[in-house]
C-alpha cells in the first residue's frame, strides 16, 4: 500500500482532505492508498444527515469549532488534533467487503501494539468493549473510499457538547454515557502521538509517495464544492410524512411527499451507509402509489440491499408503513 504526503505540515481544513481523497480516488489507480490527517477542533456529519438534529450549533459557534458534510454516510462525528483520521482509497469494487476488510486490518496493526482492539458493530474498532474507531465508506470515480476517526487523547467532553442538542439534561447524561462507551488510545499505550502515526504508517505502507503542488492545485479546486453552504446545510426535503426505524442498518428516516395518495418525492435521512446510487434508487419511487404492493413491485425489480447496507426488504417496508408517526403539516 502507498502512503500519500504533504509537501508540508500546514494544518488544513477537513475539507480539504476529503477533497484529497477524491482527488487520489480520480487520478491514483491500480494501487491501494492511505493517508493520515489531523484537523482543529471539527464537526463531520454524514451525507444524509439534517444538520440541525445533529449538532449543538450554539456550542460550536461559541468554541470556533469548524463544522462540514462528508459524501460517505454514517453518524455524525467530533475531531479535534488529539484525534487522527484515516484515509484509505482502494479500486476493490464491493464496498461492504472493502469496508470490513479495512476494519480487520486497523484491528489487527493495533493488536501488534499490545492494543486488544476488535472491529465491532457495523463500523467500529473496540478495545474493552470501548469505541475506539468510527469508521465510513463511499465510492467516487470507480474506486472505493473508506474513512474515520481514531481516538487518541481526545477531549471527550467537547465531543459530546458539540455533537449533542442544547439541553443541559441530555449533555450531562451524555457526557456520563460517552465516558462509559468511548476511549482513547492513550489509555492502553505509552507511546505518543508522533509514534503511533509512524508505526502505523510503516505497519501498512511499503512506499510513499509526496504530492506535488499541481497535486495541491487539484485538491483545493475539488474542496471548493465541499464549502459551498448549500452542501454544507444540504436540502431539507419537503414531505408530508416521516417514518423511522432503527436496525442492524443504523438509523433510518423516511420523508415522504404525497398527492392524493402517491409519492411525489421520497427521501432518505439517516446515519445508514449508502453503497449504491441512491439517488438513482429513490426516484424510481416517483409517480407510486403509497401502498405496500406497489412499493413492493418497485422493490422486486431494484433491490434495496444494492443500494444501503445492511436494509433488507422486510425492514424498509416496515419503516414506511408500521412506525407511525405525527403529520407535520
Amino acid at each position: 500500500m502507498r502512503y500519500i504526503a504533504l509537501p508540508d505540515k500546514a494544518v488544513r481544513r477537513l475539507s480539504f482532505y476529503l477533497a484529497m481523497e477524491e482527488y487520489i480516488a480520480r487520478h491514483r489507480t491500480g494501487e491501494d492508498c492511505f493517508f493520515m490527517w489531523q484537523v482543529n477542533p471539527t464537526v463531520i456529519f454524514g451525507r444524509n444527515q439534517l444538520m440541525e438534529n445533529e449538532i449543538n450549533m450554539d456550542y460550536i459557534r461559541s468554541h470556533g469549532i469548524e463544522y462540514y458534510r462528508r459524501k460517505s454516510g454514517g453518524g455524525c462525528v467530533y475531531a479535534d488534533f488529539s484525534n487522527i483520521m484515516f484515509s484509505y482509497i482502494t479500486d476493490d469494487f464491493n464496498v461492504s467487503f472493502t469496508f470490513d476488510r479495512y476494519l480487520q486490518l486497523i484491528a489487527r496493526t493495533l493488536n501488534k501494539l499490545g492494543v486488544q482492539a476488535m472491529a465491532s458493530g457495523r463500523n467500529d474498532i473496540t478495545v474493552d468493549g470501548k469505541k475506539v474507531s468510527g469508521n465510513a465508506f463511499y465510492r467516487t470515480a470507480g474506486r472505493s473510499i473508506v474513512h474515520g476517526t481514531m481516538l487518541f487523547d481526545t477531549d471527550l467532553e467537547a465531543l459530546v457538547l458539540a455533537i449533542t442538542p442544547n439541553n443541559e439534561k441530555l449533555i450531562t447524561k451524555g457526557i456520563e454515557s460517552v465516558r462509559k462507551r468511548v476511549t482513547n488510545l492513550k489509555e492502553y499505550l505509552d507511546i505518543d502521538i508522533e509514534t503511533f502515526k509512524q508505526f502505523m504508517r510503516t505497519s501498512l505502507c511499503d512506499s510513499e509517495e509526496c504530492l506535488t503542488p499541481r497535486d495541491i492545485a487539484g485538491i483545493e479546486e475539488i474542496e471548493k464544492e465541499y464549502l459551498k453552504e448549500e452542501w454544507i446545510w444540504g436540502n431539507n426535503p419537503r414531505y408530508t410524512l416521516v417514518r423511522r426505524g432503527y436496525g442492524s442498518a443504523g438509523e433510518v428516516e423516511a420523508r415522504i411527499e404525497l398527492k392524493n395518495g402517491i409519492v411525489k418525492t421520497l427521501n432518505l435521512m439517516g446515519d445508514y451507509f449508502p453503497v449504491g446510487e441512491l439517488d438513482e434508487f429513490l426516484n424510481k419511487f416517483r409517480d407510486v402509489p403509497f401502498s405496500i404492493p406497489a412499493i413492493e413491485r418497485v422493490l422486486d425489480e431494484n433491490p434495496i440491499e444494492g443500494y444501503i447496507r445492511q436494509l433488507d426488504r422486510d425492514h424498509f417496508i416496515q419503516i414506511l408503513f408500521d412506525n407511525q408517526t405525527k403529520n407535520p403539516s
